[in-house]
């Protein structure tokens, strides 16, 4: 795969310069949000690889290729840019130069996105990517995904699991989607989020669970600001 802007060479101050937070939890349960803000709390780099399989997953449907065919993914991610570059208020993607950040948070690109991570030559190629831009520059990153702490980076500083009822966790996508002004069926969602959780979960190669280590926080009673906060305390407790 392409890649623009990315380091190659991984730098990590001496006295303890690297520190690599990971937060793992199912779709919904808040973990990109707290990442974001918990990166920039921090001054640290967001890193969030869920996005980098939802952009494969748009250039796969756009490319005519099926999400299960391992030959034909590998293929497309040699010819492919992904970029994520900072915004205003949140991180833009691009692929192939065209900004995706709202195409690939659509529930078909969430679902495109739950199977191409499940073939083993997409998380192949999509490990270093992710790696080089957690340790790029002095090494301090925040990533959110679902493998962050178990293969990503299992020697994490800091790992942090977040999770939420399946009911509460629809509801919110629910009402994200809502208020982006898409007709949505509250059933569909609800359907949507049991059939990911079960595909992210059951998968073969490194599927959803808690890492080991991992500081479980469920959400569901919880506002944005209650869960960061607890994630900053802990972390700069460790550091």
């Amino acid at each position: 795969m392409k890649t623009k802007d990315i380091p190659t060479r991984v730098m990590r101050a001496a006295s303890g310069g690297r520190f690599i937070v990971t937060i793992d939890g199912p779709a919904g349960a808040g973990k990109s949000t707290a990442a974001r803000e918990l990166a920039k709390r921090l001054g640290f780099t967001f890193v969030d690889t869920g996005a980098l399989y939802r952009t494969v997953g748009v250039a796969a449907t756009r490319a005519g290729i099926a999400n299960t065919d391992g030959r034909a993914l590998s293929k497309l991610l040699s010819g492919i840019i992904i970029e994520m570059r900072p915004g205003t208020d949140r991180q833009l993607v691009f692929l192939d130069e065209r900004d995706v950040t709202e195409e690939i948070r659509t529930p078909e690109a969430s679902m495109a996105a739950s199977a191409v991570s499940a073939v083993p030559e997409v998380r192949a190629g999509l490990l270093d990517l992710q790696r080089r831009l957690a340790l790029a520059g002095e090494a301090r990153s925040v990533l959110e995904g679902r493998d962050t702490g178990t293969v990503i980076f299992p020697d994490a500083d800091m790992k942090f699991y977040v999770d939420a009822s399946p009911e509460v966790r629809a509801r919110r996508r629910f009402d994200e989607l809502s208020a982006k002004g898409a007709a949505v069926d509250p059933d569909k969602v609800f359907a949507e989020t049991v059939e990911r959780d079960k595909n992210d979960s059951t998968r073969a190669i490194a599927p959803l669970k808690c890492p080991d280590g991992a500081v479980r926080i469920d959400t569901s009673s919880m506002t944005v600001d209650e869960v960061v906060a607890m994630m900053e305390t802990t972390v700069r407790e460790k550091m």
